[in-house]
């Protein structure tokens, strides 16, 4: 529907407050991802405590800190992480299909528990590689499923700002381990590893519990065709934020949505995914955005960035204790910067605007960077400017695209194959972000090419190509429900007439609304003409 279509066929914009029982139950399940971030700082941390090196390193007393640690043992406990990610996303549209977006994250739960316990018990490499092989797959189910179910919990104009929590909890889990790492960092025994590795158990316990007050999707429930329990869980998650015509209204669209997506399609399966007709859908082009959009935070640089920054810092002239602080710095900005690209999502741009913004302005700060490591090698200037424009860099990701692009992804699939769609779509993330870290350290290490912070070209050469990406080919999807974002689907409307086109699907909804009143409005008034009527013949 257009923006300015008859407000009578519009969903009420309600506030945050009116919706606080439905943001109160996405932030529940939105705190799965808090458990990448706790897992990233503590992993980035362990590598350089010496309570930790005692256990799984070896001593050199060249190195600070007295201590090494193999090069191959380094590389899976990362890598291992990714793989379990990407095996898990991969098979999670099977999974959702069977048994729901609740019953994964409680699995998820299970997974994670068990890969942190299994970590804190051993000092055998093969059982570490197991217990991170393990937590990534549960990492994987926790980030598919708790992005696709705010997105199909959410309503449509708070759809960005509750899937976005994605990127709130990342960096709160983030702060929350780099502070404990580094309150244990100078500790010598197994409790300086154990301890960061124990706050994982948190994040499992907290939303194991939290998800016995959280209905089911019921975007999958209207698609099992279990009708009834769909309608009690959106009543749920509506409550009081609707009157009861608008709720009916919201009801209904959804139901004819889906079931008029279910008339067009006749199975539901991956190679769905690439299917579609000349005339009706084609979820080819549903498919490829989506993947576009989840690749774009691998061709954003942030992957680099979030896994090298201490690193990348170091080789590029500042010392280690600079380039801890300002990492942790950085990460504050991040915080700051997700819930400024939540008021923006909310209140002032669109979808496509502000991925178009992130990808210029993070181009801009790399090559910045790139351009002062390459005029002024060694300078103080380039070294302010490595860490300005690496914190600003930060800040932007956080802001535009890092917040942007699940809620994006999320909405541009449809309902029937979302689980199957996004989880594939996350599995080729996970696949580019071990790509990034694979590849990197060769540009990077004075040893290899030895580019230092030039490798900044690369990336903001990247971010161009994902802004001509955004610019062509990533339609307007503020302000839309799913079912309305699938009809602009089925009718092959192009990226850049999506904003402005009206829909048909909220006004049938409406009609059949009204329909099914008037019969009871028609019933009433006889009776009361019949009362009229008496109380005159007795006068």
């Amino acid at each position: 529907m257009a923006a300015g279509s008859d407000s009578a066929t519009r969903l009420p914009e309600t506030s945050l407050w009116a919706n606080r029982k439905c943001l109160m139950i996405c932030a529940i399940v939105a705190v799965a991802n808090m458990q990448y971030g706790l897992d990233s700082a503590c992993l980035a941390s362990l590598q350089a405590m010496p309570g930790f090196l005692k256990v799984f390193g070896y001593p050199d007393p060249t190195l600070a800190g007295g201590y090494g640690i193999d090069g191959t043992f380094q590389q899976l406990i990362g890598s291992l992480l990714t793989l379990g990610a990407f095996l898990s996303s991969i098979f999670a549209g099977a999974f959702a299909h069977f048994f729901g977006r609740k019953p994964a994250l409680w699995l998820a739960c299970l997974l994670t528990a068990v890969g942190a316990a299994i970590q804190i018990g051993t000092t055998s490499w093969g059982v570490v590689y197991l217990g991170r092989l393990v937590l990534g797959i549960g990492n994987g189910f926790l980030v598919t499923f708790s992005n696709i179910y705010c997105a199909e919990a959410a309503p449509a104009h708070l759809r960005a700002v509750l899937v976005a929590l994605f990127s709130e909890w990342v960096n709160i889990g983030s702060i929350i381990g780099a502070a404990v790492t580094n309150a244990t960092s100078k500790v010598l025994d197994k409790s300086s590893y154990q301890i960061p590795l124990g706050i994982q158990f948190i994040v499992p316990f907290v939303l194991a519990v939290g998800l016995f007050i959280v209905p089911e999707s019921p975007r999958y429930l209207v698609n099992k065709g279990k009708l009834d329990q769909a309608r009690r869980a959106l009543a749920v998650l509506r409550s009081d934020s609707l009157t009861e015509e608008q709720f009916e209204l919201e009801w209904v669209e959804m139901v004819k949505g889906i079931d008029e997506e279910k008339k067009l399609a006749s199975s539901v399966g991956p190679l769905d995914m690439v299917r579609g007709t000349s005339s009706v859908i084609d979820n080819l082009r549903r498919t490829l955005l989506c993947f576009a959009v989840i690749a774009t935070q691998t061709g954003s640089g942030a992957w680099f960035l979030i896994s090298y920054s201490t690193y990348f810092m170091i080789v590029s002239g500042l010392t280690v204790d600079e380039s801890f602080r300002y990492s942790v710095m950085n990460t504050c900005l991040g915080f700051v910067g997700v819930n400024f690209g939540i008021y923006l999502m909310r209140h002032v741009v669109g979808r496509r605007s502000i991925m178009m913004i992130g990808a210029a302005a993070q181009g801009l700060c790399l090559l910045l960077v790139a351009v002062t490591a390459t005029t002024m090698p060694g300078t103080l200037v380039a070294r302010n400017c490595l860490i300005a424009f690496t914190a600003l860099y930060l800040f932007s990701y956080n802001a535009f695209v890092g917040a942007a692009s699940y809620p994006v992804a999320t909405e541009l699939v449809s309902t029937r194959l979302r689980s199957w769609t996004v989880g594939a779509a996350i599995s080729l993330g996970y696949f580019l972000a071990w790509l990034t870290g694979f590849c990197s350290p060769y540009f990077i290490n004075p040893q290899n090419l030895n580019w230092g912070a030039k490798y900044g070209y690369i990336w903001a050469g990247s971010n161009l190509i994902c802004g001509i990406f955004f610019f062509l080919f990533l339609p307007e999807l503020k302000g839309r429900t799913l079912e309305e974002i699938d009809e602009l689907f089925e009718r092959r409307i192009s990226a850049w007439k999506f904003k402005s086109t009206r829909t048909n699907i909220m006004d049938e909804a409406l009609k059949e609304v009204r329909n099914r009143e008037a019969p009871l409005v028609e019933a009433k008034e006889p009776v009361e003409l019949a009362e009229n009527t008496g109380k005159t013949e007795e006068s």
